[in-house]
């Protein structure tokens, strides 16, 4: 029965962090859009690739201070 309250536990944790993650990378992404002079969104429809580049470091880099947060 031990095992399965662990198991409980890690789920909720993964929820969580899961939770956090989203709302912390949506919210960033926002701002990104919001700071930037341009369109990116439109700019990576029309296959500029610097442009979705740009938006996945800005992603990863997001989801890298989120994981070190939630980690403590």
């Amino acid at each position: 029965m031990e095992i399965f309250t662990q198991y409980l536990i890690t789920f909720g944790w993964a929820l969580t962090a899961a939770i956090s993650m989203a709302v912390a990378i949506s919210i960033g992404l926002k701002i990104f859009t919001w700071i930037a002079p341009l369109d990116e969104w439109q700019e990576v429809k029309n296959g500029n690739m610097g442009m979705a580049i740009i938006i996945a470091s800005v992603i990863l880099g997001m989801a890298l201070v989120v994981m070190f947060t939630i980690n403590g």
